[in-house]
């Protein structure tokens, strides 16, 4: 330590320690400027506090006044909504949704208890002013939306159902005008002898038993279809004059039927028509027959039974072929006497056989020349959509594979053959055993408690034809037009030989699909062929039934 004493006087001691060389001057310049830049520093950290308060206080004071609106409704308590999620933008949302949740949950508990509850309003808009009016927390939100929403599905659901059902009815039933064609070609049958001419004229009897003849076959009690089928095939027929047609139909029908294809004679082709009445059958067929529609019968009434102790409520996807299996034409007589084509021809050894609900659009000449391979029919299988693509059915749309009878016998994904329009070798066919087999089916649904597939003549007919079928070309029929949509590209309706209305919408009814017929017009002549159906349908309101029948007929020449 060192001791510094001024000549003049003692008036100041300054002590320093060594190697520290702070002297007065430059201690204080140091502390002078500390000072200062503190000061500094204060003045801008609390201009910049300012301007942060300034932008987060509006953002702090909406904040809190949602989170204060929203704890009525959805906080336990106000504290609830503040705190730790006074700066959380998830909280409230999640909580919202899980509240929500909840209440949905246990109003779908309560209704599946309490099911057939309806609720008091009607639209949405009550609802929101009930919400309002009363000031409803969400709880009561869900438990009335959830009410709204179940009683709107029921009735769409109720509505589609009836829908459904009347359109079937509607299906099956048959228009005033065509029952009244019937009636009047029935009087035109007993007033005018052109309307009792013998078909087919005695010049024309050696065709029908000619084989070097196109024989094509036609059971129906249809008037108008059967016109239909038969002046199609003709327009369409390279050398219609090879062309054989044998219409069967029932007793009632035969007298219109025979009426018209009097009048409306054709000079090229040959048409015979003849009814069931005029067979001479043994008394072993006859049997047959009999006991063949009595099994129809009982699988019929038991679907039935089913269906109505089940206040007909449908497993989801099965409405239509639940209904499909009810139509009257499972039960025709008509309709089951495919089964015994080769003794209703005897002297025939090949036939193309068409149902009366179809259009031709090409010449099915060239379906003779078809070699079916040692088979006894052919028909279509495969599908022009492709593999693993039915044409129509599939095996297990028939038939009941919880039966082991059905399951040992058929793979239910398999395709099933479409019937409508197919070539039989009735010489091969009597050389099988398909009708017997066919019987023997029918007896083992009747021990078996007729479970073993719905109603209807295709079911058995599959069965007693397997592995008998030729495949033939898709584009020779396409079916299903009589659905309620119609899935066929328009490239395949304007190719396709035969184009077959099954299902209820026939073409001669109110409910035929118009955008089906709109669209098939621009490329093929079914527009034409539902155009003549329109115009004969006016038939019964002429007064002269033979001035106007050839006028609103289909050409035959």
């Amino acid at each position: 330590m060192k001791f510094y004493i001024s000549a003049t006087g003692i008036k100041k001691v300054t002590i320093s320690n060594p190697g520290v060389g702070i002297g007065k001057g430059s201690g204080g310049c140091a502390a002078a400027a500390a000072a200062l830049a503190a000061r500094r520093f204060s003045g801008r950290t609390l201009l910049l506090l300012l301007l942060l308060l300034a932008i987060v206080l509006p953002f702090i004071f909406v904040r809190f006044a949602f989170l204060v609106l929203e704890s009525a409704s959805v906080c336990d308590s106000p504290l609830d909504c503040m705190g730790l999620r006074l700066f959380r933008g998830g909280d409230t949302s999640l909580k919202i949704g899980e509240e929500l949740t909840r209440a949905l949950v246990e109003e779908t508990d309560q209704d599946v208890n309490g099911r057939g509850k309806k609720g008091s309003l009607e639209s949405f808009d009550d609802l929101v002013k009930e919400m309002t009016l009363k000031r409803r927390d969400i709880r009561a939100f869900a438990s009335v939306t959830k009410k709204m929403l179940l009683q709107m599905e029921r009735k769409v659901q109720s509505a589609k159902h009836h829908e459904l059902v009347y359109w079937h009815l509607a299906s099956h039933g048959i228009p005033k005008s065509l029952h009244c064609l019937s009636l009047r070609l029935t009087e035109e049958y007993s007033v005018n002898a052109m309307a009792r001419m013998r078909l087919p004229p005695p010049e024309s009897v050696s065709r029908l038993t000619d084989p070097s003849f196109h024989h094509i076959v036609i059971l129906t009690d249809n008037v108008l279809a059967a016109s239909v089928v038969i002046s199609s095939t003709v327009q369409n027929a390279v050398n219609p004059e090879k062309f054989v047609f044998h219409i069967v139909t029932d007793k009632k029908t035969y007298t219109p039927m025979h009426a018209w294809f009097a009048i409306n004679s054709a000079s090229s082709p040959v048409v015979e028509v003849k009814g069931l009445h005029q067979y001479d059958w043994p008394q072993e067929v006859n049997f047959k027959v009999r006991e063949m529609l009595d099994i129809h019968r009982l699988i019929w009434r038991r679907h039935y039974q089913n269906l109505k102790d089940s206040d007909f409520s449908f497993v989801e996807g099965t409405h239509e072929q639940s209904l499909q299996a009810l139509n009257p034409s499972c039960l025709a007589l008509l309709n089951h006497l495919r089964i015994y084509v080769p003794k209703l021809f005897p002297d025939l050894n090949k036939i193309v056989l068409l149902d009366d609900d179809v259009v031709v659009q090409s010449d099915l000449s060239s379906l003779w020349e078809t070699d079916l391979n040692g088979k006894v029919a052919g028909a279509v299988v495969d599908s022009w959509c492709g593999n693993n693509c039915c044409p129509g059915r599939k095996y297990k749309d028939y038939f009941n594979f919880s039966h082991p009878l059905i399951s040992s016998s058929l793979v239910q994904d398999d395709c099933a053959w479409l019937s409508g329009m197919n070539v039989f070798d009735l010489k091969a066919w009597r050389q099988t055993n398909i009708t017997e087999a066919y019987s023997t089916w029918l007896r083992l649904s009747v021990s078996s408690g007729l479970q073993l597939w719905q109603p209807g003549a295709i079911p058995p007919t599959l069965l007693a034809f397997k592995g008998l079928i030729q495949s033939l070309e898709p584009s020779w029929h396409v079916a299903g037009l009589g659905s309620r949509s119609v899935k066929s590209p328009q490239e395949i309706l304007k190719s396709a030989a035969v184009l077959h209305f099954s299902g209820p919408a026939k073409p001669w009814l109110e409910i035929s699909n118009p955008e089906f017929i709109r669209r098939s017009a621009q490329g093929s002549r079914i527009h034409e062929y539902a155009s003549h159906t329109c115009s004969v349908l006016h038939l019964a309101s002429t007064d002269d039934i033979s001035s106007h029948t050839v006028m609103f007929s289909f050409p035959l020449n």
